[in-house]
């Protein structure tokens, strides 16, 4: 008997349908609750909430059938199934959710024999949830078992694998390689070890792995394999030698791990031999090139200096050691005239000169780069003194050498010397002073010269300064100043000069001079000399001074080839006129042989620019007025210096008489005081400067 449901067409029984449809919702509700604290449920509470409405909703229509469908029941419990509600208590808790609901729903109590009714369709529930969890079990099962034989099919193919490749490997491997017991009996041996050893694999196989290494070492090696199978090291490399058939000895690099059993235990050992006996003679003549010169077989300055401090602590403390420090003068000619073969071949023979010069010295003998060598010789009581040393150096190494058919080539040398410093000295300070020996031995022109401790304290305090210079230089310490150009006869400012002033934050105000020859030492005498000729030329046109602008140029700055094109760019950007630069060269560049300075010197008269010649004090000097465009001259310092001298005086009366008579304008420095003026006034100078003029137009800042 089918009981009638309530239908959304009979308006009197839409309040019936709304419980029981509240009612439905609340089952399923429960039911996911309860059924998900028995399973992990792969879906949401949301998901699993209308899955079971559905069911529910299903099991119903089979209660009311008549007959019931228990077709429908068992497709709800293989539902269950899919849905994964296959926990220990999944079941149980839904027949007995199920159960309860059925039979207490209102909608059900007029259906005869109800309560057979709700038995048959869980029952068939029960049957359809146990058939599909007993086919979904068989067939995981069945997926699990086609997964481990397929794991195990794997696992044999790569043990295959596996065996091949360690044959591979173990067989064509060109390093030798031992398989040996933990007590380092051999069980298998390749090829490459029994070639290394001058052995057969077999007579390899009848030994230990210690017989096969030289017994010096013997018990250093068992040690560190009794760390290995302990468990102290994780893998072992360490050289050794090994012994071959004809007992000589070679070099060989261990290389050794544990094989271990499926529980981690230690059961056998594989060790690695490569042969390093060629690398080692490698490394050693290596080892031997990068501490030595390629050329003359000499020590370099990297070993020499690393020696140093070794011969400084062994050599006697009352004799001491002394440091001589070689550069062959005029080495760039030789090579430039003769090629760098022959001069290869110079220095080969100045490096034999050396050794013949000290043999029978305890020294070492160092190239130290270029054309520079070192020589430090611990002194004995029969080591000759320092000057008869110097003397053998310069003798052995004037004596000519035929090379090649040409004429003999002999070489000199200029000779730092540092004798006896004290013990304490570090090489690199040691080095430091020998050096700045020799620069000063080159500077003065001399042939050899000894350490000087205050001559060393001025040139280092003068060699910072330099190396400072181009940071000042940033930081704008150093300014532009200027100083009057006057008139000897009635004191009228003619023109200003622009000169480089260095407000040095510990020495105070270091002069122009100063700043040139410093500027000289370091390179920077071209770019500091053309930011000096630019800013002056700006600051005079800013500031509207009428007089003309000196600027006195270096050597470099006089012969530099893009002279003019930066005057006339300064000129154009600043608008001061030609007329009112008056550039100074140097009378030595204008006679030199390039001829650069007299070029430049030339143009810059044709557009305008009158230049000046300073350092003029030789009678050659005269000849510059005849060739070049100017008629301003500005006597030299050293002249200026020597004045009074009855030979200088004499010769400077005729040079301003010469220049006179070519009409050009004399012009002197270092006027100190109105007795100095009257004596230039006297000798027919027409134009001064110095600290007795201070006057200056328009504002500019003196130097």
């Amino acid at each position: 008997m089918t009981v009638p449901h309530p239908r959304g067409d009979d308006p009197r029984q839409k309040p019936s349908a709304e419980r029981a449809a509240r009612r439905l919702g609340t089952l399923a509700r429960k039911w996911g609750y309860l059924i998900s604290t028995t399973a992990y449920l792969p879906h949401t509470p949301e998901e699993i909430e209308r899955e079971l409405a559905v069911l529910v909703a299903r099991l119903f229509e089979a209660v009311v059938s008549d007959p019931p469908e228990l077709e429908e029941a068992a497709a709800v419990g293989a539902r269950l199934v899919e849905l994964r509600c296959v926990g220990a208590d999944s079941l149980r808790r839904s027949l007995e959710v199920l159960g309860k609901a059925l039979l207490r729903e209102p909608e059900l109590r007029r259906v005869d024999g109800l309560a057979e009714r709700v038995v048959l369709v869980l029952g068939a529930l029960s049957s359809g949830y146990g058939e599909t969890l007993r086919e979904d079990i068989q067939k995981r099962q069945e997926a699990l078992s086609r997964a481990l034989l397929k794991v195990e099919q794997e696992t044999r193919q790569k043990q295959v694998i596996t065996r091949a490749q360690f044959e591979e490997v173990f067989s064509g491997s060109a390093s030798g390689v031992a398989l040996t017991e933990l007590d380092g009996r051999v069980l298998r041996a390749n090829a490459a070890l029994a070639k290394t050893l001058q052995r057969t694999p077999a007579e390899i196989a009848a030994m230990t792995l210690f017989d096969l290494v030289h017994p010096e070492e013997v018990g250093e090696l068992r040690e560190a394999y009794g760390e290995l199978v302990a468990g102290r090291l994780h893998r072992l490399r360490v050289g050794r030698r090994l012994v071959g058939r004809d007992g000589e000895p070679m070099w060989a690099t261990f290389a050794a791990s544990v094989i271990r059993d499926a529980v981690g235990a230690p059961r056998q050992l594989i060790t690695i031999v490569d042969d390093d006996t060629e690398v080692s003679l490698l490394q050693r003549r290596l080892s031997h090139q990068a501490l030595h010169d390629v050329l003359t077989a000499l020590p370099n300055r990297q070993f020499f200096s690393t020696r140093l401090e070794n011969l400084l602590r062994e050599a006697d403390a009352s004799r001491g050691v002394t440091l001589f420090h070689l550069d062959l003068d005029g080495f760039s000619q030789i090579t430039g005239g003769l090629g760098q073969d022959l001069g290869d071949r110079v220095l080969r023979g100045v490096a034999a000169k050396l050794k013949t010069v000290f043999d029978g010295e305890k020294a070492l003998i160092a190239r130290l780069g270029g054309d520079e060598f070192g020589v430090l010789v611990q002194n004995t009581a029969d080591t000759p003194g320092v000057l008869t040393l110097v003397r053998r150096i310069t003798h052995e190494l004037a004596e000519p050498e035929y090379v090649d058919g040409h004429r003999g080539v002999a070489v000199s040398a200029s000779i730092g010397v540092v004798h006896r410093p004290p013990r304490d000295i570090t090489p690199a300070e040691l080095l430091r002073a020998s050096d700045l020996t020799l620069r000063r031995v080159q500077r003065a022109g001399a042939q050899w010269g000894l350490f000087d401790r205050e001559l060393d304290r001025r040139d280092r305090h003068e060699f910072g300064l330099a190396a400072a210079m181009a940071g000042a230089w940033e930081t704008g310490e150093i300014e532009v100043g200027y100083r009057p150009l006057v008139a000897v006869v009635g004191g009228a400012v003619l023109g200003v000069e622009a000169r480089l002033r260095w407000n040095h934050p510990v020495e105070g105000v270091l002069a122009h001079e100063t700043c040139v020859r410093l500027a000289g030492e370091t390179g920077l005498a071209l770019p500091l000399g053309t930011w000096l000729l630019r800013t002056a030329v700006e600051q005079i046109a800013a500031a509207g001074v009428a007089v003309p602008l000196t600027v006195e140029l270096t050597a470099h700055q006089a012969a530099d080839p893009e002279l003019v094109g930066e005057i006339r760019g300064v000129l154009e950007s600043s608008g001061l006129a030609p007329e009112r630069l008056r550039p100074g060269f140097p009378a030595a560049t204008l006679l030199a042989d390039s001829g650069d300075a007299a070029d430049n010197l030339k143009v810059l008269a044709e557009i305008g620019v009158g230049a000046e010649i300073h350092e003029f004090g030789a009678a050659a000097d005269v000849t510059c007025l005849v060739d070049m465009p100017t008629r301003t001259v500005r006597l030299a310092a050293d002249v200026l210096a020597h004045r009074n001298h009855p030979l200088v005086a004499g010769s400077l009366a005729a040079l301003i008489d010469a220049a006179h008579e070519a009409g050009a304008v004399v012009s002197v420095t270092g006027v100190d005081d109105e007795a100095q003026a009257e004596w230039w006034q006297e000798r027919g100078a027409d134009v001064a400067c110095g600290p007795l003029y201070t006057a200056l137009p328009g504002g500019l800042p003196a130097c």
